[in-house]
């Protein structure tokens, strides 16, 4: 009886110690760690036609459903860059008025896809469709949409739209045998402008008016020139109202698309910001009164003595070819396209000394 015990007490002994790898003055065994699976690294998929297409579609369907319920924040994830402001300005706008945001129908777009490596990114294409104001066929206007993927993990996003001019012919974009566009550098000096410089171009001409030196290489126009002018009518009516009024216009931080046309040209899509500051003369006494078009935009208050806006606008031009030879007269570029809303207004605090 009392051997059956001790050989018990010594089996629980030693069941632990062998446990702990302790028998036999063995070196502890190392705990191997459970590998955690790794998540494949997405696979860029080549840019075609047939690949633009299928995501037009994608965008246009959940546009409509997101527009259709009113759902600000499903519709801001299918945009991006300028179109992201757009669209945020549309949604305040509608809600302010009590209308429900506008929903658009498409026909079907001829598609832009410049031949890019996978590998590099961004990726983007440009779709030229009619579009038109559901309910509303005589709103039918040209549009041109530049879409653009910033990674394989993200998805494609709107990120500018433009309307053609009533008048205007849109420029023949160069399609090689395999429906595919060729995209230009962005200092590419083929063409009158470099396509990088086409923005900074017509904000000066807006800026400075048709005495610019900027003039003489794109047209004058409503979206040129006649920017100047109207510029130039608000400052006197402000003035008359015993306000001061300061306008500019510059280039966006947003990405611009570039594409040959037949005959050498390029057809250009970009944005530009018009900054305009409203101010009190008597800056320790009055403040400027909100203007209707910025109603939306804020909350009824003006703290300071000035109110900033922001109105982003949206164009496509025509850069022609440079002229070779002296003898040869160098057409001009011209802007064909443009769209553009408030977006951004605010009536800070003044600053303290």
């Amino acid at each position: 009886m009392h051997r059956t015990s001790r050989a018990v007490a010594a089996l629980l002994l030693a069941a632990p110690l062998a446990a702990a790898g302790c028998g036999g003055g063995d070196k502890p065994r190392a705990v191997r760690p459970t590998p955690v699976p790794t998540t494949p690294k997405p696979v860029a998929v080549p840019l075609t036609p047939q690949v633009a297409a299928r995501q037009f579609q994608t965008y246009v369907a959940n546009e409509d459903v997101a527009r259709a319920a009113a759902d600000e924040r499903l519709a801001l994830t299918w945009t991006s860059d300028g179109q992201s402001q757009l669209t945020a300005a549309a949604f305040r706008k509608a809600a302010f008025d009590g209308d429900p945001v506008s929903r658009y129908a498409y026909g079907t777009p001829k598609l832009y896809v410049p031949r890019l490596k996978p590998d590099v990114f961004p990726q983007w294409f440009v779709a030229s469709v009619r579009r038109s104001e559901q309910g509303e066929e005589k709103s039918a206007r040209t549009a041109l949409m530049a879409f653009i993927l910033r990674g394989p993990s993200d998805r494609w996003k709107l990120s500018l739209t433009t309307l053609l001019a009533p008048k205007a012919k849109e420029p023949k974009v160069l399609l090689d045998q395999e429906g595919y566009a060729a995209p230009l550098a962005d200092d590419d000096t083929s063409v009158l402008i470099r396509p990088r410089d086409v923005q900074g171009i017509q904000a000066t001409i807006a800026s400075e008016g048709p005495g610019s030196v900027a003039s003489r290489i794109m047209k004058q126009g409503p979206v040129t020139t006649g920017y100047f002018r109207q510029a130039n009518a608000a400052k006197k009516k402000a003035k008359a109202k015993d306000l001061t009024q300061t306008v500019v216009y510059v280039a966006t931080p947003f990405p611009f698309f570039p594409l040959r046309t037949q005959h050498g040209g390029a057809l250009v899509l970009y944005g530009m910001f018009r900054n305009t500051v409203i101010g009190a003369k008597d800056k320790q006494n009055d403040k400027p009164p909100i203007p209707s078009e910025a109603e939306h935009l804020m909350d009824g208050v003006v703290e300071g003595n000035e109110i900033s806006m922001t109105v982003t606008y949206q164009f496509a031009a025509y850069d022609p070819p440079r002229a070779k030879g002296k003898d040869k007269a160098q057409p001009k570029a011209d802007v064909v396209a443009d769209a553009g809303e408030l977006t951004k207004a605010t009536a800070p605090p003044p600053k303290k000394p």
